[in-house]
């Protein structure tokens, strides 16, 4: 499996995610107040995944272009 092949699976995975936050987000202003720290609380779990997913996206698509100036997050 390529790199280009990875990022395709991380995109998909991010847009999964994106979605999944959408129904959440719209759920939200309905829930009980004691339900809705719960509910927040993955919400912000869930769009940490996102963003890993996506800037994990991102980095596989262009990891051999040169001059791509790597997130500093994912390099040792």
């Amino acid at each position: 499996m390529t790199l280009f092949e990875i990022s395709i699976r991380y995109r998909a995975q991010a847009e999964d995610l994106w979605r999944r936050l959408e129904e959440l987000r719209t759920q939200l202003p309905g829930l009980p107040l004691e339900r809705r720290g719960a509910m927040e609380s993955r919400i912000r779990m869930l769009t940490d995944m996102w963003r890993e997913a996506r800037d994990l996206a991102v980095l596989c698509e262009r990891y051999y272009e040169r001059g791509y100036c790597r997130n500093g997050k994912y390099t040792l």
